[in-house]
């Protein structure tokens, strides 16, 4: 299984990539530079991070996503609930709502979605 466990530069990259994607390598390069002062060897050397832990693909000076953002987010809590909360979602719940109310819309949206995954 790939390790999807991203910092805080990386991040800023990838979703440089998530935003513009397809990009040709070279274009990315540029962006990198202009817009997280990169050379063109950094973006190069963080891209082929990137593509080892499977997040995006360069195939012929073409950049894509083998994951979609919202797959990326859902792995990335998936991760923390196992990590912090031993894989339990209702201790989570329990914890973030010890600290913050929930509005009631936010408890009708929770309810829609056990509602649909429990059809």
């Amino acid at each position: 299984m790939a390790e999807y466990g991203l910092g805080e530069v990386e991040m800023r990259f990838a979703s440089l990539i998530w935003d513009s994607e397809p990009i040709a390598s070279g274009e990315l390069a540029k962006i990198s530079e202009k817009e997280l002062g990169w050379k063109k060897s950094t973006t190069y050397t963080i891209l082929k991070r990137l593509c080892t832990k499977e997040i995006f693909q360069n195939k012929k000076g073409i950049v894509t996503s083998r994951i979609s953002f919202q797959e990326f987010q859902a792995k990335q809590s998936e991760k923390f609930v196992e990590e912090k909360f031993k894989g339990s979602l209702p201790g989570f719940v329990a914890a973030f709502c010890s600290r913050k109310k929930l509005s009631k819309g936010d408890i009708d949206k929770l309810r829609k979605i056990i509602e649909e995954e429990s059809e």
